[in-house]
């Protein structure tokens, strides 16, 4: 992995983002902050680190809890509230507009991927280089599978995206991605999806812009409470799928802002 040519202040203000999507996730997020601080504390090399949760309109605590620890972590923690509960999309869309660092590391509330498999993905990312971790490259490494119907809906999902040719990858959805710095910000000012089909959009768009996006098998382990219902969920996301799909069929897609990174 390699480093960035850094321009004018504030960019880049640390070495890492750690950017958490969060709803309604007062009890899951305690643990998982301390386990990503802890981390960041025993890794010198990513530091100075920022932690960004990103509150989507939650109707518990979750922004007070996420505070709370933050106060005793090693690494800044910054959370950001968004009025009203919008899509995981718009949540990821706002921590990387919000991220500051070098690198941005995506990950769940609930750490299905544990957070010392950040080191397996920073050894396939590089500044021209997003590294995709997946649950179906290697489901040996997988401990806790999903339910059968979950996992199987997402396969079929997976096989529509191959069909439409929108990703050669074996899982999009696997939510644990490493971003450059400033491709992060570039992504968060031309995506447009809301929901969880936001991980293709993020995908396309970077190879559009001539990133290359590596698979990397990562430790997993599917915890209960998912805020994916799936067949709900599932329909949205093939709809926006195929918007995806139409906006890259019609030379749709935005061209790659001027970030100023």
């Amino acid at each position: 992995m390699g480093d960035f040519e850094v321009g004018a202040p504030p960019f880049p203000a640390c070495r890492l983002s750690v950017v958490v999507p969060a709803f309604n996730e007062a009890e899951r997020l305690p643990p998982t902050l301390r386990r990503i601080g802890a981390f960041l504390a025993a890794h010198p090399s990513w530091q100075p680190a920022e932690i960004v949760v990103v509150d989507d309109g939650s109707t518990d605590a979750t922004p007070a809890v996420a505070r709370a620890v933050g106060d005793r972590l090693e690494a800044e923690l910054r959370v950001i509230s968004l009025p009203v509960n919008r899509g995981k999309g718009a949540a990821v869309r706002s921590g990387f507009a919000a991220a500051r660092g070098s690198w941005v590391l995506l990950t769940d509330a609930d750490l299905s991927a544990p957070i010392d498999e950040l080191e397996t993905l920073a050894g396939a990312a590089g500044p021209r280089e997003v590294a995709v971790g997946s649950r179906a490259l290697d489901r040996r490494l997988v401990a806790v599978r999903q339910p059968p119907h979950r996992d199987f809906m997402g396969r079929i999902f997976n096989l529509v995206l191959r069909f439409l040719r929108l990703t050669r990858l074996h899982d999009t959805q696997c939510g644990f991605k490493l971003f450059p710095g400033n491709l992060a910000l570039d992504l968060a000012a031309a995506q447009r999806l809301d929901g969880f089909a936001f991980d293709i959009e993020l995908l396309v768009l970077a190879e559009h812009w001539g990133y290359r996006v590596r698979e990397v098998g990562v430790h997993w382990q599917h915890v209960e409470a998912s805020r994916v219902l799936a067949v709900r969920h599932s329909g949205e996301m093939l709809r926006d799928a195929l918007r995806v799909w139409w906006w890259r069929a019609t030379s749709a897609l935005p061209a790659r802002p001027e970030s100023g990174r």
